[in-house]
Protein backbone atom coordinates (compact mmCIF):
# COMPACT_ATOMS: atom_id res chain seq x y z
CA UNK A 1 0.00 0.00 0.00
CA UNK A 2 1.44 3.34 -1.04
CA UNK A 3 0.57 6.69 0.51
CA UNK A 4 0.72 9.16 -2.34
CA UNK A 5 -1.03 12.02 -0.46
CA UNK A 6 1.54 12.39 2.30
CA UNK A 7 2.74 15.99 2.60
CA UNK A 8 6.27 16.36 3.88
CA UNK A 9 7.55 19.48 5.62
CA UNK A 10 10.33 19.76 3.06
CA UNK A 11 7.69 20.17 0.36
CA UNK A 12 5.61 22.73 2.25
CA UNK A 13 6.07 26.51 2.06
CA UNK A 14 8.68 28.00 4.37
CA UNK A 15 7.43 29.22 7.75
CA UNK A 16 8.55 32.78 8.39
CA UNK A 17 8.08 32.50 12.17
CA UNK A 18 8.05 28.75 12.90
CA UNK A 19 7.12 29.28 16.58
CA UNK A 20 3.51 30.00 15.59
CA UNK A 21 3.11 26.85 13.54
CA UNK A 22 1.72 26.15 10.11
CA UNK A 23 -1.94 26.79 11.01
CA UNK A 24 -1.24 30.44 11.85
CA UNK A 25 0.72 30.75 8.62
CA UNK A 26 -2.23 29.42 6.63
CA UNK A 27 -4.62 31.79 8.42
CA UNK A 28 -2.37 34.72 7.55
CA UNK A 29 -2.11 33.59 3.93
CA UNK A 30 -5.90 33.39 3.77
CA UNK A 31 -6.20 36.92 5.16
CA UNK A 32 -3.71 38.19 2.57
CA UNK A 33 -5.78 36.61 -0.21
CA UNK A 34 -9.05 38.14 1.09
CA UNK A 35 -10.21 40.92 -1.25
CA UNK A 36 -12.85 42.46 1.04
CA UNK A 37 -11.07 45.01 3.31
CA UNK A 38 -13.65 44.69 6.08
CA UNK A 39 -13.39 40.91 6.20
CA UNK A 40 -9.61 41.14 5.97
CA UNK A 41 -9.43 43.42 9.01
CA UNK A 42 -11.69 41.09 10.99
CA UNK A 43 -9.51 38.14 10.06
CA UNK A 44 -6.40 40.04 11.12
CA UNK A 45 -7.88 40.82 14.55
CA UNK A 46 -8.95 37.18 14.96
CA UNK A 47 -5.43 36.02 14.12
CA UNK A 48 -4.02 38.45 16.70
CA UNK A 49 -6.31 36.90 19.33
CA UNK A 50 -5.16 33.39 18.48
CA UNK A 51 -1.52 34.46 18.54
CA UNK A 52 -2.06 36.00 21.96
CA UNK A 53 -3.58 32.78 23.28
CA UNK A 54 -0.54 30.89 22.07
CA UNK A 55 1.71 33.17 24.11
CA UNK A 56 0.05 33.76 27.50
CA UNK A 57 3.43 34.38 29.11
CA UNK A 58 3.78 37.55 27.04
CA UNK A 59 0.72 39.23 28.47
CA UNK A 60 2.81 40.85 31.20
CA UNK A 61 5.31 42.16 28.67
CA UNK A 62 5.05 45.82 27.75
CA UNK A 63 3.59 46.56 24.31
CA UNK A 64 2.34 42.99 23.98
CA UNK A 65 -0.25 43.84 21.31
CA UNK A 66 2.25 45.96 19.41
CA UNK A 67 4.62 43.01 19.20
CA UNK A 68 1.87 40.71 17.95
CA UNK A 69 0.88 43.10 15.18
CA UNK A 70 4.50 43.44 14.10
CA UNK A 71 4.82 39.67 13.97
CA UNK A 72 1.58 39.38 12.00
CA UNK A 73 2.93 41.63 9.25
CA UNK A 74 6.25 39.77 9.30
CA UNK A 75 4.48 36.40 8.90
CA UNK A 76 2.60 37.79 5.90
CA UNK A 77 5.92 38.88 4.39
CA UNK A 78 4.55 42.44 4.63
CA UNK A 79 1.83 41.59 2.09
CA UNK A 80 -1.11 41.92 4.51
CA UNK A 81 -3.07 45.14 4.00
CA UNK A 82 -4.86 45.54 7.31
CA UNK A 83 -5.60 48.41 9.67
CA UNK A 84 -3.24 48.22 12.61
CA UNK A 85 -3.49 50.33 15.78
CA UNK A 86 0.28 50.71 15.60
CA UNK A 87 2.74 51.86 13.00
CA UNK A 88 3.53 49.10 10.55
CA UNK A 89 7.09 47.79 10.56
CA UNK A 90 9.16 48.25 7.42
CA UNK A 91 11.07 45.63 5.50
CA UNK A 92 14.17 47.82 5.51
CA UNK A 93 14.20 48.15 9.30
CA UNK A 94 13.77 44.39 9.74
CA UNK A 95 16.50 43.41 7.31
CA UNK A 96 18.92 46.12 8.37
CA UNK A 97 22.08 44.66 9.84
CA UNK A 98 22.74 45.67 13.46
CA UNK A 99 25.69 47.89 14.19
CA UNK A 100 28.79 45.94 15.11
CA UNK A 101 29.84 46.11 18.75
CA UNK A 102 33.38 47.02 19.56
CA UNK A 103 35.21 44.48 21.67
CA UNK A 104 35.88 46.14 25.06
CA UNK A 105 39.55 45.28 25.12
CA UNK A 106 42.00 48.13 25.38
CA UNK A 107 45.05 45.90 25.68
CA UNK A 108 44.67 42.75 23.54
CA UNK A 109 48.34 42.10 24.22
CA UNK A 110 47.49 41.14 27.83
CA UNK A 111 44.05 39.58 27.51
CA UNK A 112 44.69 37.17 30.35
CA UNK A 113 44.36 40.06 32.82
CA UNK A 114 40.70 40.63 31.95
CA UNK A 115 38.80 43.76 30.96
CA UNK A 116 38.20 45.02 34.50
CA UNK A 117 41.90 45.47 35.25
CA UNK A 118 42.09 48.78 33.40
CA UNK A 119 39.24 50.13 35.53
CA UNK A 120 41.03 49.06 38.70
CA UNK A 121 44.21 50.77 37.53
CA UNK A 122 42.35 53.99 36.67
CA UNK A 123 40.78 54.05 40.13
CA UNK A 124 44.15 53.53 41.79
CA UNK A 125 45.65 56.36 39.74
CA UNK A 126 42.92 58.72 40.96
CA UNK A 127 43.59 58.04 44.65
CA UNK A 128 45.78 60.32 46.73
CA UNK A 129 49.25 59.05 47.58
CA UNK A 130 49.39 57.20 50.87
CA UNK A 131 49.15 53.82 52.54
CA UNK A 132 45.67 53.10 51.12
CA UNK A 133 46.81 53.72 47.57
CA UNK A 134 49.96 51.64 48.10
CA UNK A 135 47.84 48.78 49.43
CA UNK A 136 45.45 49.01 46.47
CA UNK A 137 48.28 49.02 43.92
CA UNK A 138 49.86 46.02 45.62
CA UNK A 139 46.52 44.21 45.57
CA UNK A 140 46.16 44.93 41.86
CA UNK A 141 49.66 43.58 41.23
CA UNK A 142 48.85 40.37 43.12
CA UNK A 143 45.63 40.02 41.11
CA UNK A 144 47.62 40.44 37.90
CA UNK A 145 50.03 37.75 39.01
CA UNK A 146 47.19 35.37 39.75
CA UNK A 147 45.62 36.03 36.31
CA UNK A 148 49.00 35.52 34.67
CA UNK A 149 49.41 32.14 36.38
CA UNK A 150 45.90 31.05 35.45
CA UNK A 151 46.55 31.31 31.73
CA UNK A 152 50.28 31.16 31.11
CA UNK A 153 52.67 29.16 33.25
CA UNK A 154 53.36 27.83 36.75
CA UNK A 155 55.63 30.68 37.77
CA UNK A 156 56.34 34.29 36.91
CA UNK A 157 58.84 36.81 38.21
CA UNK A 158 57.51 39.86 40.04
CA UNK A 159 59.50 42.11 37.74
CA UNK A 160 57.34 40.96 34.82
CA UNK A 161 54.15 41.91 36.67
CA UNK A 162 55.64 45.27 37.71
CA UNK A 163 56.60 45.99 34.10
CA UNK A 164 53.09 45.18 32.86
CA UNK A 165 51.54 47.34 35.57
CA UNK A 166 53.84 50.20 34.65
CA UNK A 167 52.87 49.86 30.99
CA UNK A 168 49.12 49.54 31.54
CA UNK A 169 49.10 52.58 33.85
CA UNK A 170 51.09 54.70 31.39
CA UNK A 171 53.92 54.91 33.88
CA UNK A 172 51.75 56.26 36.72
CA UNK A 173 51.93 53.13 38.90
CA UNK A 174 55.49 52.02 39.49
CA UNK A 175 56.37 49.10 41.75
CA UNK A 176 59.71 48.36 40.15
CA UNK A 177 61.56 49.65 43.23
CA UNK A 178 59.14 48.08 45.70
CA UNK A 179 60.72 46.18 48.57
CA UNK A 180 57.56 44.23 49.32
CA UNK A 181 57.33 41.11 47.13
CA UNK A 182 54.12 39.77 45.68
CA UNK A 183 52.50 36.62 46.94
CA UNK A 184 54.32 33.41 46.16
CA UNK A 185 53.28 31.67 42.96
CA UNK A 186 52.79 28.34 44.72
CA UNK A 187 50.32 29.94 47.14
CA UNK A 188 48.31 31.50 44.32
CA UNK A 189 48.26 28.23 42.39
CA UNK A 190 47.29 26.31 45.51
CA UNK A 191 44.33 28.64 46.04
CA UNK A 192 43.26 28.20 42.43
CA UNK A 193 43.48 24.40 42.59
CA UNK A 194 41.58 24.32 45.86
CA UNK A 195 38.61 26.15 44.35
CA UNK A 196 38.80 24.03 41.19
CA UNK A 197 38.64 20.81 43.20
CA UNK A 198 35.67 22.11 45.17
CA UNK A 199 33.72 22.87 41.99
CA UNK A 200 34.68 19.59 40.32
CA UNK A 201 33.62 17.35 43.23
CA UNK A 202 30.69 19.06 44.99
CA UNK A 203 29.33 15.77 46.36
CA UNK A 204 32.64 14.38 47.55
CA UNK A 205 31.65 14.37 51.23
CA UNK A 206 27.96 13.81 50.73
CA UNK A 207 26.56 11.19 53.06
CA UNK A 208 24.46 8.43 51.59
CA UNK A 209 21.41 7.09 53.32
CA UNK A 210 21.75 3.34 53.68
CA UNK A 211 18.71 2.80 55.92
CA UNK A 212 17.06 0.63 53.27
CA UNK A 213 20.04 -1.72 52.94
CA UNK A 214 19.11 -5.30 53.72
CA UNK A 215 15.37 -4.71 53.67
CA UNK A 216 13.24 -7.14 51.74
CA UNK A 217 11.50 -5.93 48.64
CA UNK A 218 8.25 -7.51 47.55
Amino acid sequence: MFFTDIEYNTERPHLIIPEYGRHIQKMVDQAVAEKDPEKRNKQAKSIISVMGNLNPHLRDVADFQHKLWDQLFIISDFKLDAESPYEKPSVEALRESPASLEYPQNYPKYRFYGNNLKRMIDIAIGWEDGDKKDGLVLTIANHMKKCFLNWNKDTVEDDVIFAHLFELSDGKLNLKDSKEPLRNSSILLKTKNRFSDTKATPNKHKKHNNNNRGRKRY
